[in-house]
């Protein structure tokens, strides 16, 4: 699957439903954070002192966490450790600049930079203009970046927000995969810009997901992808042009990959915030509260703030109204997961 031209229609995925029995609803939020202790978007233990670090001007740790990353092939970490720490730059950038007077040729330190510069781009009305000006930039870095495909990925990011067309995405997306045929970041990146240089084909974002994680080994991030396809459908519109059985079983997909992560953990919390969107859309409460318990205290901005300014306040609610759900049909309908029709995400 190395080029955009290979998204075609292929087999659907299949997957196992992992609703939780009854009785164990009964107690599912027994001992569940309160509000006041739940955390949006809280670093994991390798990234909270390199934050902690940088808050108080030092880049060593950063530099420490991301060589590691690149000396492992920990690409994925590696994607999100550099997006959290880019938009940490955003308002304390003293440190960046701090790294990049010691290290100006630094491959982590000019990768960080390069995403923050992308990620200002963006915010800005005249953003395909401002990405255009630093294209030559962002494609030095990815060039000079070996087998990293982070860089590509950033690349990737940039050639959409400045309007590039299909050939040059395609070929960006040659050198992404050649490096890592199975990277998350990128294929959210490749995904993003179908649905944005086709809006309204749900079906062919639908059938590049349902591609990537077929072909993806057991247990990898990719297994998400279709997940964030049926998200598109869902708030794009799009729902209707695809079976609903395929947003069923995108649904499942996530779930086992939910069920392999430990419980009450930041790295698979945007995994399980997502999860718990979709499948309160799809009016499956027995299951949108396991998904709850499993986060835990963990909320991310992510998917709340595409419908709220108050990420936080949005996910309590959220929460709030799938508890209700469940236990408004737990006695006459033994949580079966279906079928709440004034539940939250009925909007």
């Amino acid at each position: 699957m190395a080029r955009l031209r290979a998204f075609l229609p292929t087999p659907r995925l299949r997957g196992v439903s992992r609703r939780p029995a009854a009785g164990a609803l009964a107690g599912a939020f027994a001992g569940s954070p309160a509000g006041e202790e739940v955390l949006l978007d809280a670093p994991d233990d390798r990234l909270a002192p390199a934050l902690v670090a940088a808050a108080h001007g030092a880049h060593g740790p950063a530099a420490a966490l991301l060589a590691g990353t690149r000396d492992r092939a920990d690409w994925d970490h590696r994607d999100r450790y550099v997006s959290r720490l880019a938009a940490f730059a955003r308002s304390r950038p003293e440190w960046l600049r701090s790294w990049h007077a010691a290290a100006p040729d630094d491959p982590d330190g000019r990768l960080v930079a390069v995403r923050l510069a992308v990620d200002r781009c963006w915010e800005s009305p005249d953003r395909a203009g401002l990405l255009r000006e630093i294209a030559p930039m962002v494609a030095d870095t990815a060039e000079r970046g070996g087998d990293d495909p982070v860089p590509w990925r950033v690349a990737l990011d940039s050639a959409r927000g400045r309007g590039a067309g299909h050939a040059e995405f395609e070929r960006l997306w040659a050198e992404a995969v050649r490096r890592c045929p199975h990277h998350y970041g990128c294929h959210v990146a490749a995904l993003a810009y179908l649905a944005a240089a086709s809006p309204g084909a749900h079906r062919e974002c639908l059938d590049f997901a349902e591609t990537a994680a077929r072909d993806a080994p057991e247990g990898s991030p990719l297994r998400e992808l279709p997940l964030r396809a049926a998200f598109r459908c869902l708030t794009e519109g799009g729902a209707g042009a695809v079976e609903p059985a395929r947003l069923e079983t995108a649904a499942d997909l996530a779930l086992a990959l939910s069920a392999a992560q430990p419980a009450a953990d930041p790295w698979p919390a945007e995994l399980r915030n997502l999860l718990v969107y979709v499948l309160v859309r799809l009016e499956r409460w027995s299951d949108a509260l396991e998904q709850l318990r499993l986060t835990g205290p963990y909320a991310t901005s992510f998917p709340w703030d595409r419908e709220a300014d108050d990420a936080l306040g949005r996910f309590l609610q959220v929460r709030e109204g799938v508890r209700a759900a469940v236990a408004d049909r737990t006695p006459a309908a033994g949580c079966g997961g279906r079928g709440s029709p004034a539940g939250p995400g009925a909007h």
